[in-house]
Parts: C-alpha cells; sequence; structure tokens
C-alpha cells in the first residue's frame, strides 16, 4: 500500500523528535553518571583522610 506524501513525512518527524528525545535523556543519564561517580570519589576520599588521622593519632 502506498503512502501519501503527508504521511511519509510526518512519520518520519515523528521518528526523528523520538531519536532525539531518546538520546536526550541518555546524554541526561551519563551526565548524571558521571556527577555521582564524582561524588563517591569525593565521599570515600573523606572516609580514607579520616580513617588516616584516627590512626595517626593512636
Amino acid at each position: 500500500m502506498k503512502r501519501s506524501r503527508n504521511e511519509v513525512s510526518r512519520w518520519r518527524m515523528l521518528r526523528q523528535a523520538q531519536r532525539r528525545r531518546s538520546q536526550w535523556v541518555e546524554a541526561q543519564s551519563r551526565t548524571y553518571r558521571h556527577l555521582t561517580r564524582l561524588r563517591h570519589l569525593q565521599l570515600k576520599q573523606q572516609r580514607r583522610s579520616l580513617l588516616f588521622t584516627m590512626v595517626y593519632e593512636a
């Protein structure tokens, strides 16, 4: 069955919008993961330094 020109373009636009949205979501999660990783490393470093000072004082 042949699709009309309008139908094809509407379908193409919908696919494009969907692709853009999914790429945006993916980028957001990547950024968030990066931030959480940084936060985690910072906490780890703080804990390590606290342990070191406790051991050093004892």
